[in-house]
């Protein structure tokens, strides 16, 4: 945990914050808290700074915040992603989140598989945890927002335009030319498929809805490696 993550419902009246659960043994059994000591601390949604223990009991941990920073810079890259398997998708989840992207819609394909939309982590309980472990490592307080959309053509066709107005559209096409350096650093919504990528008719789709098709050399990565990939070579300028 490099952020631990504060809440507003977490304050107390006299200001001070009192957090119990997996955050508080957090603190207990890996940062070893003790009254005095100082944490790297962040407000859901607002600003980043340092929490001072004031005590730390067995059930929980008092402390006091200050806050110092805004949180860092989002990536400005909309994901589009064909749902992968589950621990696929954990994955996923977390490196685009942990790289600053804040806007994340998993869309369907002809090769995802039916029983991946009725997942159990497609829960809003399961993305909450994962999302907060994801802000944690990455110094980050602000949430992303995650979209669900289980049919490939409406998506494209009807929401798609609505999205992110002005930014260019590139999806990764095995085979295609590597990402060109001016996409690098400018708002981009990004479209990855399942692994070996969408079939030819979503691709040829994508590139009539006024995608540009872009690629990662000759090799045929895993989804999440792709994702990490692009997505290093989109954040070059960006910060």
């Amino acid at each position: 945990m490099n952020l631990l993550l504060l809440e507003e419902k977490d304050f107390l009246p006299s200001g001070e914050a009192r957090i119990s659960g997996r955050r508080h043994r957090q603190l207990r059994d890996v940062i070893k808290a003790v009254p005095g000591k100082r944490c790297r601390a962040g407000i859901l949604g607002g600003m980043r700074g340092h929490a001072e223990i004031l005590a730390c009991e067995e059930d929980l941990t008092i402390l006091r915040f200050s806050e110092e920073d805004p949180p860092p810079p989002p990536l400005p890259v909309t994901l589009l992603i064909a749902l992968p398997r589950p621990q696929t998708y954990t994955k996923v989840l977390n490196c685009a989140v942990e790289m600053g992207v804040k806007r994340i819609d998993f869309i369907n394909s002809f090769k995802v598989e039916k029983s991946f939309w009725q997942g159990s982590r497609l829960s809003q309980e399961y993305l909450d945890n994962e999302l907060r472990l994801a802000l944690e490592q990455a110094a980050d307080t602000v949430m992303p927002q995650i979209f669900f959309h289980p049919r490939f053509k409406p998506f494209i066709e009807d929401e798609l335009p609505g999205l992110s107005p002005g930014a260019a559209r590139i999806a990764g096409i095995p085979g295609a030319e590597e990402v060109p350096e001016r996409f690098a650093g400018a708002p981009v919504v990004l479209a990855v498929g399942p692994e070996g990528g969408f079939t030819d008719y979503e691709n040829g789709f994508l590139l009539e809805h006024g995608f540009t098709g872009v690629g990662l050399g000759p090799h045929i990565l895993r989804t999440e490696f792709a994702v990490a990939a692009l997505l290093a070579r989109l954040s070059i300028r960006s910060f």
